[in-house]
This record gives C-alpha cells, structure tokens and sequence, in this order.
C-alpha cells in the first residue's frame, strides 16, 4: 500500500480509485479475522497476555467474559456505571506491578492511587474512595513499604479521596518480586453523561491530552537493562480534575474518555474504531511526544503510540466543538501539551490509519506482543 501515489492513498476505498477491489479484499480479511470468535491457543499464561494488546483482549474474552459476562460489564470500559437508589456511581479495580518499584516521577504507591484514581474520571465521576490490597513479599524492606504507603497517602490527598479499607497479604521470598498493589475505586457520576468506547462518530475529533510515552520510557530507562540516560519522568498524575474542565466546557459534546495506560494510544484507537465500527485517521506530524522519548522509543524500536502514560487521555469529541476542547485542556496545568491529532471518518470501519510524516498511509494495528513488560 505504501507503493501506491499518495492521491489514491488519501482515501481508502474511494469511489473511482484504480485500488479499490484491492482495497477491499484487504480490508475485508481483516475484518473477518476480527470478527473470529476469540480463542486463546497458548496452554500456559504468557507476559503477552498482559501487555494490553491482542493477547490480551483474547484472554478477557475468551476467558474472562466467557464466564463474567453481563451487560454491565461487556462494554469493557475504564469501570462499569452503576445506579445505586437515585445515584450513578462509577466501580473500577486495577492492579499494579511495576519494575522497578520506585522510578523517576513515581513510585508504584502513587500509581496505585493515580491509576485508580483515572480510571473513574474515565468514566466521566468525581472519585472518593478507595480500597487497597497488597502483596508483600518475605524479606521486603519495611522502610520501603513506609515510603509507598507514604506515596500513596500524599497522592490521595492530592486527588480528594480517602483510603477506607484494604488487605494485606505475605507470600514466600521469591513469590511476589517485592510489593504488589490493588485498588478499587467508587465514585460519583454528577452530569448526566454517556461516555464509551462505541460513542465515537464520523465528524468527530481526536485529542491527546499531552505528550505521549513518558512514563513507559521513564520505566525504560530506570530499568538500567539498556545502558540509557535520560532526563524523562513519569507522567503519573490524577486526571479528574483536567477531565471535569472538559465535561464543564462541552456539555454533551463528549463522546469517549480513555487513559492510556498498557498498550499506549494506539491501543485506544483501536478500541474506539471496533467498539463503534468507525475508521480513525490521525496524523502522525500531530502526535505530541518529546523528543527525548522519540529518542528513546528510536533506540530500542519502540513505536510511541504504543508505549504507556499514567496521565495523559484520548478524547473523542464533537468536531465542531474540537477548538473549544483544546483551549479547555490546555488552560488546566496538566493539558498544556494537549493536541487535535485526527478525525473519525465512516470508512474503513474497525481501523486506525496513520497518516505519515512522509505523504503516506499505514494501519496502526491492536499492540501485539510484549515489547515493554511491567509498566504499571
């Protein structure tokens, strides 16, 4: 397809291309292929499996929603709505297993709360209380146990919520690598909106909320695997509030939140693209990163679009209304970096394409694969 002149590229199928059946064929095979009943073929768990990707979209249907399934939960979003007397209230859990335990910008204490935290804004809540599990391994330091906890008190005071309750577990030295955490998280849903994955419409515009990949190149380079140095921080932070600044400036014109953790942008198109069966074309000279994650994902062959953040969004929103979400984003102190980076079209269906900084158009496909484990 890349061989193809750039005027037939511009539009994928269109009426009077010479490539048309071509076209079609291809992207018909893909469709089929996604359309597969899920079916996970490996005997035995793999780190794929928890990458965000294509493993492990496979994994949660054909395992977990095999026998989890109900309407609540099949939207698959950020955490599931619920209705509790006259209230909406938002319910997500998430587990943290990040290597290493304390990285540039973070720790896995703060992320815990953070992560938790985000995935309720997502939802469209005011956050208030979490729950939070740990795992503790024999022979871990108490001092660092007290500095995540530390971590994890300050980072929930920063975001307004209250720890309530929790468990502590200790496993055998070598069983847990450390400290594991899981957080649940409850929250309030006080505007009357409708957030999803299948909400996104043609017309609509894209919106990163700021640089991509700072916290899965920051993990990178802490590792200390690739003899790297660099000055990248996490981006862990709370997004209630930056997301609230958007709901409050676009009522009703908000059709989809996602943060973008495991899997990175990409991921989220592509959930956004099957989920309501719409093309999303972005361009590439528009994604926000920083060079010196560019210089990074360079390094070790890593495309940004797939590496995490821990405090950026995708939003997709209506496109006449584009201009007055990125002015609302970049006024709040966590969205200045914030960028219009594409637009939902009709056609192709179910795909994200790329347009290159070099005239051309590729697919941006779900992650497969396992490039960076342990991310969060």
């Amino acid at each position: 397809m890349t061989s193809e002149p750039a005027a037939d590229r511009a539009e994928w199928g269109a009426p009077g291309s010479p490539h048309r059946t071509r076209e079609e064929q291809v992207l018909d095979r893909i469709d089929r292929v996604r359309r597969r009943k899920a079916v996970v073929k490996e005997e035995r768990i793999t780190l794929a499996h928890g990458s965000g990707g294509r493993a492990t979209q496979m994994l949660i249907q054909a395992v977990f929603l095999e026998e989890f399934g109900n309407p609540l939960l099949a939207p698959l979003e950020d955490g599931a709505t619920l209705r509790l007397g006259d209230a909406r209230t938002a319910f997500t859990t998430d587990s943290f297993v990040v290597s290493p335990l304390f990285f540039p910008g973070g720790d896995i204490g703060d992320l815990a709360v953070n992560g938790t935290v985000n995935d309720l804004a997502m939802c469209g809540a005011r956050p208030g209380y979490l729950a939070a599990g740990f795992i503790l391994e024999e022979g871990f330091l108490v001092a660092d146990l007290r500095r995540i906890v530390a971590s994890m008190a300050a980072a929930a005071a920063a975001a307004g919520v209250s720890i309530v309750t929790g468990d502590t577990k200790v496993v055998q030295r070598g069983k847990a690598d450390g400290c594991y955490i899981t957080t649940t998280g409850v929250g309030v849903v006080e505007r009357p909106v409708e957030l999803s994955a299948s909400g996104a419409r043609p017309g609509d515009a894209v919106i990163v909320s700021g640089p991509m990949g700072d916290h899965g190149a920051a993990i990178m380079v802490a590792r200390g695997e690739f003899d790297l140095e660099s000055p990248i921080v996490s981006d862990t932070a709370p997004l209630h509030g930056i997301v609230s600044a958007l709901l409050d400036a676009l009522p009703g014109h908000v059709r989809t939140l996602r943060d973008a953790t495991r899997g990175g942008v990409a991921t989220i198109l592509n959930e956004v693209a099957a989920a309501s069966r719409v093309a999303v074309v972005v361009e590439e000279k528009a994604l926000p990163v920083r060079p010196e994650v560019t210089g990074v994902c360079e390094l070790l062959g890593i495309d940004p679009l797939y590496v995490a953040c821990e405090g950026r969004f995708v939003a997709v929103v209506d496109g006449a209304h584009a201009g007055r979400a990125l002015e609302a984003l970049r006024r709040h102190p966590l969205g200045a970096g914030a960028a219009i980076v594409g637009t939902i079209r009709d056609d192709p269906p179910g795909l994200v394409l790329l347009r290159t900084a070099f005239g051309g158009t590729r697919i941006v496909d779900v992650l497969v694969g396992d490039p960076l484990p342990r991310i969060c």
